[in-house]
């Protein structure tokens, strides 16, 4: 999704430079030694854009636990983490799409601020005694020269603060304060025993999230605490020690559901006091995460960036069950403790999730973790169902036990279709056929526009299935976010599509070709005249003063020239509408020709009186509309271009390793990391892995060689390895492939060949195919 917030491009010239000095230092090293996947992982990519819950340094993969430090905490977007900012405000645990919480700073304590402590508490720190890696975060809060170092579980933080010598040692609970996207009020705090403290708040709702959420958090602490004072002008407290030379040690677990549960996520993940210990622990599940794709080839920058991307398609989305099940659901009209399936050693059978959208999850995380982390997605689909089962609706961005509704459409139709597909889920597929059809029906999710909580008219759904398209504009009024009818109608069309394979998979032939006729309602909405997709008002009437680079105007976060294209499970249909496919890759080639000139993003601002040209852009590799168009020339005909820009895209939008770079846009919680590991590998699925016997469309891999761990679990093979002989930055395009020593004709390889395992081995050169 877009930035909600406007911002000003003002650090080009910075970020070019720091761009260009990264790279002179690393791109003529093409042999260096061998680390392990996680010291790959640049932790500050992108962080003088950052949101919320973009940036992460002491957290696990998908851990309830976020914790590293705030430099700016007064809005979501620009908020968390910002390397511009030199001010730490605090050590906060909770950064999730609309969550905050639990923000802690450890202080030292003397005449001169024991007045003004409470509010005045800030600290200024330095990047160059600062070292982070994931699962670590390391910095010096110069106020106070306290060594601060920061790593967890998945549901606890663990803290390790060094003070100065005699130094009267405190920690302040920031628990009454704005954080990221919500407000935390009615912070609790109260001292257990000596050791031990517990407490609570209360996440503020906000349009998005319309329900509070109790945040409940257990602290355990290695040495005395002497006394607890609470300031009434604030409400925050302030805990105190003694002088002792003793390094503090604390452990602060998390729960959505009670202090209890709290305490028990505590001994179940960390029992004991060894930091380093859990440092390394940290550290491990990442390489083993991390490690299953392994890359070679390429100049080390090429594969540190590699790794960030894979490291930030790993944590955006976190979980919000308790190590014993418990969990908040919010989906009924009074909150309640749920409680997931045990297994038969009593352990919950899946995590359940917290999450912003998966609009645009089919050309990202339904490819990426559907072959590599097929555990993961798994575990996604059951949590998704479980919501299904609490409220009767299958989310699109669950946030504090209850969906957003966030975006459009049904999102999690093609990410649970594809995950059926692959064999990933092979139980109960009659229940979740029913669920999934409920949300492309009336009263079902299609008809929500975004964060439409209350009524569910500007989908628009009631006028797609009467006129076969979403009227722009929508007649009724305004009821929530994106009542763009031309993007809705692309979006429900191809989602129709999705559920249509599963209806016939499961034997289901009426309701097959019933969607199979929804899936062609995009023909609806593309005008031959103009050659472009085009609103239509509730008369059938082409709107006018019609301008294909117009933004959000009848389309989502793009415009027509982006949006056309936005038609994954039918490519050939739509070539035949501009057509045929040669005129169709020819008008998409110079698109990108237009494109390149803003190295294919409309960047990190929308502001059209400052730049009017960036939302103008024919093709946007910052936001997911358009973020498939490269590999559309797989199905066009033309691989070599798919060859050619994707490499183009790559270069020129998702390279470099700098604070000022990353993904020129919002990442999604992974959204934009996974589309970067997959245009680097040179894998994509175009209709998101959602057809009877999913397929790959072959790009143009960065790296020489790439070997992908298959989980044995379930998949029959050990490795898939794609090999690219005379691979380099002159060598793009494709001469010649083969699977196995067999010869690959088409472009493609399905799911089942990669699955048992083999190499696809690429011959490179600075040639297309003739």
């Amino acid at each position: 999704m877009k930035l909600d917030k406007i911002y000003k491009i003002g650090h080009i010239g910075i970020s070019l430079a720091l761009i260009f000095l990264v790279s002179c230092k690393t791109e003529k090293s093409t042999s260096f030694k061998k680390k392990e996947a996680a010291d790959m992982v640049y932790p500050l990519l992108d962080t003088e854009n950052s949101r919320w819950f973009f940036f992460s340094s002491a957290s696990r993969p998908f851990g309830m636990v976020n914790l590293n430090p705030d430099t700016e905490i007064k809005g979501d977007w620009g908020g968390g983490y910002k390397y511009t900012t030199d001010t730490i405000k605090g050590f906060s645990h909770i950064h999730e799409w609309q969550m905050s919480g639990v923000s802690v700073m450890p202080v030292t304590i003397s005449k001169e601020n024991e007045a003004t402590i409470f509010t005045d508490f800030y600290s200024k720190f330095s990047h160059e005694t600062e070292k982070i890696t994931p699962g670590y975060h390391l910095l010096k809060l110069d106020r106070y020269q306290i060594t601060a170092e920061l790593t967890s579980t998945k549901r606890v933080g663990f803290h390790r603060y060094t003070f100065p010598a005699n130094a009267q040692k405190g920690i302040l609970f920031n628990l009454n304060t704005i954080l990221g996207p919500c407000e935390n009020t009615n912070g609790i705090l109260e001292k257990n025993n000596d050791y031990e403290l517990s407490g609570s708040l209360v996440l503020s709702t906000n349009f998005r999230r319309p329900k509070p959420l109790t945040v409940f958090f257990k602290i355990k602490l290695n040495e005395p605490v002497t006394s607890i004072e609470q300031n009434t002008g604030t409400g925050n407290y302030l805990i105190n020690f003694g002088k002792s030379d003793k390094k503090i040690l604390m452990k602060v677990g998390i729960s959505y559901t009670s202090i209890g549960n709290a305490a028990i996520n505590i001994e179940k993940e960390l029992p004991h006091w060894d930091f380093d210990k859990v440092v390394t622990e940290s550290k491990n599940e990442w390489n083993n995460l991390l490690g299953r794709i392994k890359v070679e080839g390429g100049t080390e920058t090429d594969q540190r960036r590699f790794y960030t991307d894979l490291w930030h398609a790993l944590q955006g989305r976190k979980m919000i069950s308790d190590a014993n099940g418990a969990y908040p659901d919010n989906t009924g009209e009074k909150f309640r403790i749920g409680q997931l399936p045990l297994n038969a050693n009593g352990k919950p059978k899946f995590n359940h999730y917290n999450s912003d959208a998966f609009w645009g999850a089919q050309w990202t995380i339904n490819t990426l973790w559907g072959l590599v982390y097929p555990e993961i997605m798994e575990e996604f689909v059951w949590s998704l169902m479980q919501y299904y089962k609490d409220g009767g609706m299958i989310p699109r961005g669950p946030s504090g036990g209850n969906d957003t509704y966030v975006m459009t459409g049904a999102s999690t139709t093609p990410f649970i279709v594809s995950a059926i597909q692959k064999g990933i889920i092979q139980e109960d597929l009659e229940a979740i056929y029913i669920a999934l059809k409920k949300n492309h029906m009336l009263n079902g999710i299609m008809g929500k526009a975004g964060y439409e909580h209350n009524t569910d008219s500007g989908g628009g759904l009631k006028y797609y299935l009467e006129n076969g398209f979403v009227p722009y504009p929508l007649p009724d009024g305004e009821f929530g976010s994106h009542q763009d009818g031309t993007s809705q109608t692309l979006e429900y069309a191809y989602q129709d599509w999705t559920l249509a394979q599963l209806a016939k998979k499961l034997n289901h032939e009426e309701d097959y070709n019933y969607f199979m006729v929804r899936s062609k309602n995009y023909q609806n909405v593309f005008d031959k005249t103009t050659g472009w997709m085009r609103p239509k008002n509730i008369e059938g009437k082409w709107g006018e003063n019609f301008d294909p680079y117009q933004y959000e105007n009848g389309f989502i976060e793009s415009n027509a020239a982006q949006s056309t294209w936005f038609v994954p499970h039918d490519i050939d249909g739509l070539a035949e509408l501009m057509g045929g496919k040669e005129k169709a890759a020819a008008k998409l080639n110079t698109q990108f020709e237009t494109a390149q000139k803003l190295k294919f993003t409309s960047g990190t601002s929308h502001d059209a009186e400052l730049h009017p040209e960036f939302s103008r852009i024919p093709i946007n590799f910052g936001n997911q509309p358009s973020m498939e168009t490269s590999n559309i020339f797989n199905l066009l005909g033309r691989p070599d271009l798919t060859q050619y820009w994707t490499r183009n895209v790559v270069k020129e939008t998702f390279s470099g390793l700098s604070p000022a770079t990353g993904y020129n846009g919002d990442e999604d919680q992974g959204l934009m990391g996974s589309l970067n590991v997959l245009l680097k590998i040179g894998l994509f699925q175009m209709n998101g892995g959602t057809d009877e016997n999913p397929v790959y469309q072959i790009g143009s891999p960065i790296f020489n060689k790439v070997s992908i761990q298959l989980n044995p679990k379930y998949y029959p093979g050990k490795n898939f390895v794609i090999s690219a002989s005379n691979n380099s930055a002159e060598n793009i395009y494709i001469n010649e492939i083969k699977y196995n020593n067999t010869p690959v004709e088409k472009f493609s390889i399905s799911h089942k060949e990669i699955t048992n395992g083999g190499e696809l081995i690429l011959e490179m050169s600075n040639t297309p195919k003739q």
